[in-house]
């Protein structure tokens, strides 16, 4: 058993961090967040190369956009399952070679892998799955780096780490996002290709994401040691005291089996229903809402065997854990869970939608053989490379912004210029002047990345900080499966297969969420003026 003194030591194995503060989880230096956070660059990069390249890839495969939302389904779908589950095991992991960390290198090298055989898919249904295996392993790492935060840095610090991972996200996302464009303007290799054929811009593009990925996940894991369960213990208890509250350990929350039996039932009855609906009309609706309906069946499906494993009482296991905490969640998140919601359907819409937008509203032309069509294609990595570099400034100014006005108005007012960005794209006609819009969503984007998480890991116990972070994805998920299921129904019924209108309905939505930032409730504890 360790004593009162070593529990406030640095992490095993690390450098002592400066100020230690007795009985409390020391602060780290300006450096070891630098380095606790370097691994994001190297999960933005694959990131931002997924959400730049894979419509393209799909259609140079022969997908046409309208079925590019149920393509992209696998992305969302594979993240609400992936990072509770991670959420959950790394809470309850402690090897000598950590807790969070074990599963950065896991997902760094699954994520590489699929990085160097995504652009040699010579079908279009190999590349719907490699963008599966992508997603999931970009999953695997990236949600166990949220929790790092909240287990490593007290909660003054914590908003500065977050910004943190907002300034390299903007990093890796800018030069991905630019990569195709810079290999071919910078480096002459060409960006064009025979018919069903990935251009080379894009293969190398890929290459360099795998290798980058990788080596920043791995200087993160060799520079940042962890904190051991018994330490964590130990500063939450300090923290308790701090607030004249005693520490206790955390009850796991059961839900009765009745009630799990009736919610499960009437989600399943929904989602069946709006099946044969949906089945019954598919020339007149699309076939992109079957998801809906199929999300609505399985959450009942869920609920159905969580309530069937809580009657015959097994309620340690993780599936149970996870449903259990999805209905305790502290209030503060669930005030979140909305905002988050509508702050994520737009970008979704712009991952999926931007390149059909682009090419068809600004350059006039939907065939990815043309060099118009690429040109465009191109000009869309451009943007997010714009988006992600305003990222980078943004979140160096989000501390000067919460400090005037607070966490809320800061957050509400970078979500109004992502949601005006979006909508101002119906309007502008020239492909050059996509810029300035596209400034608005930097700083929205800096601010989802940062905001929510700093209000939320405050409010949640360190026990449970990896799965609880892992449910607040599914108001990351739950937009985007949403998304997958009406987009391709309005853009080809209501807004007669115009895809900029898929981004005119993320503005609007964004603008939403920006109003309901005013409902949550900030803590109590005051950050410091690194957010």
């Amino acid at each position: 058993m360790q004593n009162a003194s070593s529990l406030t030591s640095a992490p095993v194995a690390g450098p002592a961090p400066t100020h230690v503060i007795p009985n409390a989880k020391p602060n780290l230096s300006f450096w070891q967040i630098w380095n606790m956070c370097f691994g994001f660059l190297g999960i933005q990069f694959g990131f931002a190369l997924q959400n730049s390249n894979v419509s393209r890839i799909f259609e140079t495969l022969g997908a046409d956009y309208n079925n590019l939302a149920i393509l992209w389904v696998a992305a969302p779908v594979t993240g609400l399952i992936v990072q509770p589950i991670i959420g959950y095991l790394s809470d309850n992991t402690w090897t000598r070679f950590g807790r969070r960390r074990p599963y950065f290198v896991l997902g760094a090298l699954l994520a590489s892998f699929a990085l160097f055989v995504m652009p040699h898919s010579p079908v279009l249904w190999m590349a719907a799955g490699m963008l599966w295996i992508m997603d999931a392993s970009i999953n695997i790492a990236m949600e166990p780096t949220r929790a790092f935060v909240g287990d490593m840095l007290p909660k003054h610090q914590r908003g500065m780490g977050y910004a943190m991972q907002s300034f390299f996200i903007g990093v890796g996302a800018v030069v991905a996002s630019a990569l195709p464009w810079v290999m071919n303007n910078w480096l002459g290799i060409s960006n064009t290709a025979a018919a069903g054929v990935i251009p080379d811009s894009v293969r190398f593009s890929f290459y360099a994401g795998g290798l980058i990925f990788l080596l920043a996940v791995l200087w993160t894991v060799y520079t940042t040691k962890e904190y051991s369960p018994e330490q964590l213990k130990a500063f939450e208890a300090a923290d308790k005291a701090a607030e004249g509250q005693s520490y206790e350990a955390l009850p796991q929350v059961v839900r009765t089996a009745s009630r799990s039996y009736l919610q499960g039932g009437i989600w399943l009855v929904i989602g069946l229903v709006l099946w044969a609906l949906i089945q019954g009309n598919i020339e007149r609706l699309d076939k992109n809402l079957l998801i809906l309906a199929g999300g609505c069946a399985v959450f009942g499906v869920c609920l159905l065997v969580a309530g069937w494993l809580a009657s015959t009482g097994r309620h340690s296991n993780g599936f149970s854990v996870v449903m259990n905490d999805l209905f305790a969640m502290p209030t503060a998140m669930k005030q979140l869970a909305f905002v988050q919601f509508f702050s994520w359907f737009p970008l979704f819409a712009m991952w999926t939608y931007m390149t059909a937008a682009v090419t068809s509203h600004h350059f006039g032309t939907s065939d990815p053989t043309s060099q118009l069509y690429n040109q465009g294609a191109d000009w869309v990595g451009v943007l997010n490379a714009t988006y992600n570099g305003t990222t980078i400034f943004a979140a160096m100014l989000l501390p000067i912004l919460v400090k005037l006005t607070n966490l809320r108005m800061a957050h509400m007012v970078n979500l109004f210029l992502g949601g005006l960005g979006f909508i101002s794209f119906l309007f502008i006609t020239d492909p050059d002047w996509l810029v300035l819009p596209m400034i608005g969503v930097g700083f929205a984007w800096a601010s989802i990345l940062a905001v929510p998480y700093a209000i939320l890991s405050n409010s949640l116990p360190a026990g449970k900080m990896g799965v609880f972070m892992g449910i607040f994805n599914y108001f990351i998920v739950l937009p985007q499966i949403l998304a997958a299921s009406i987009l391709g129904f309005l853009v080809t019924r209501i807004f007669d297969n115009q895809p900029v209108y898929a981004l005119v309905v993320g503005g609007c939505s964004m603008l939403l969420a920006g109003l309901l930032v005013l409902r949550v409730k900030e803590p109590d504890y005051q950050q410091e003026p690194s957010v």
